[in-house]
């Protein structure tokens, strides 16, 4: 493993990469650095069909593909139809629900299209592909697998992988099922290899076991090198996973989660996440990356909304990020639903301190007592700055949008928060 850190790379790939704070951990990167910049390299990244859906989570692997794919390489999306019928135990403290064939391929169906908005897919040399790895893990014989590629494993290397001894640690129960995944997840490198000449497999830091596993098994298999690259996995200055909200997953389909709650999700980055962000995130060239980072006070704000704008543009493209800011610029700066609202003004220590959110739907005159804002929250009916909540918690000034909190119930009913 190297430390890319202190690389001078010769592929615009990795160097891309690198800037932006892509790499984690990468096996030989010497050599993977200079095949792709001599010729056009095939990586793949997989994703398991658990819902009809991927979430913000999964961007940061999108967005590698992405960039792959911008520096003149080809791109496959391995969408896990095999594996997701076992399930991924990396990362995870129990087993997941098994699916029917049926669900998994709906799913596939809709996850599609959102990589078509980050990747240009056709039959060129650097045009990306969407495989399935149930055109070959379903017609895999039980026996025969074992006898010609179980050989390539061992129980003491596998029960040293961090998605193992999680489970082991707090004797949560691990079936032979999901041990059988990392098996499965190798095999598919070789089979990528075998199809489409992939040279590199890429994912998260979780995945290293098993990204390794199908390095090795290529290497005894095929007699090839091929390599695996990891990125860190990915969390908030304040400790929380990316891709989550009080209200829940942030979905990337627009039906389960609109283009304007996806803006107001980037809007409401910690300000001391909005440079990672705009590196990870968007492709805005590195100068104007670094510019808006060193932005302080009030204008960190500034960059916030060009956060907003410019990740979903790339996700629900540049008309609907548009509206949602002008439609926040609207109800947050513009007083479009201010003037006539009713307006709690808190003190900026009542911020910091937290101030209890049923207290303030019940000071504003939406709601007459706790039980009946209890009751809108488990109809997603509560909302702050138009986002449902889906549990009680505090208010704090990272709420503020531009000195403003926007409370609603439903569609129609809003009043305002200020602080001073």
């Amino acid at each position: 493993m190297t430390d890319p850190v202190k690389n001078n790379f010769k592929s615009d790939f990795l160097r891309v990469l690198s800037e932006r704070g892509f790499i984690h951990q990468c096996t030989n990167m010497e050599t993977l650095d200079e095949r792709a910049a001599k010729e056009t390299l095939s990586a793949y990244i997989g994703f398991d069909a658990t819902a009809k859906s991927l979430h913000a989570g999964s961007l940061i692997q999108i967005m590698m593909l992405y960039w792959f794919q911008q520096t003149g390489h080809r791109p496959i999306a391995l969408m896990g139809g095999g594996t997701t019928k076992i399930g991924d135990p990396s990362g995870k403290d129990e087993q997941r629900k098994l699916l029917t064939t049926d669900d998994i391929n709906a799913n596939i169906a809709s996850i599609k299209g959102v990589f078509e908005r980050f990747l240009a897919f056709g039959d060129g040399a650097n045009e990306a592909l969407m495989v399935n790895n149930a055109d070959w893990l379903d017609k895999l014989g039980y026996v025969e697998f074992l006898r010609d590629y179980g050989v390539h494993f061992t129980i003491n290397r596998m029960l040293t992988f961090d998605s193992v001894k999680l489970r082991l640690d707090r004797e949560s129960p691990l079936s032979f099922l999901e041990f059988n995944y990392m098996l499965m997840q190798a095999y598919d490198f070789h089979e990528l290899l075998n199809r489409y000449d992939c040279a590199l497999q890429m994912g998260g830091s979780d995945q290293w076991g098993n990204i390794i596993n199908g390095v090795e098994l290529c290497r005894r298999k095929d007699a090839t090198e091929v390599f695996g690259l990891t990125t860190p996995l990915l969390a908030t200055a304040s400790g929380k996973k990316m891709g989550k909200t009080e209200s829940g997953a942030v979905w990337l389909n627009a039906d389960m989660f609109s283009p304007y709650d996806y803006w107001q999700y980037w809007r409401n980055t910690e300000d001391a996440d909005v440079g990672m962000m705009l590196a990870r995130f968007t492709t805005l060239p590195m100068d104007e990356v670094r510019r808006l980072s060193k932005l302080g006070g009030a204008e960190i704000n500034d960059a916030k909304k060009i956060l907003a704008t410019e990740a979903t543009a790339l996700l629900h493209g540049r008309d609907n990020a548009m509206r949602a800011e002008v439609t926040a610029r609207e109800t947050f700066e513009c007083g479009g639903l201010g003037d006539d609202l009713p307006t709690i003004m808190l003190t900026t220590a009542a911020l910091n301190a937290g101030a209890p959110m049923l207290d303030q739907f019940i000071a504003a005159g939406l709601c007459s007592s706790k039980g009946e804002a209890r009751r809108h929250i488990k109809a997603g009916a509560l909302k702050i700055n138009d986002i449902s909540i889906m549990e009680e918690r505090v208010l704090t000034s990272q709420d503020l949008q531009d000195g403003a909190i926007k409370l609603s119930i439903g569609k129609k009913k809003h009043a305002l928060i200020r602080s001073h």
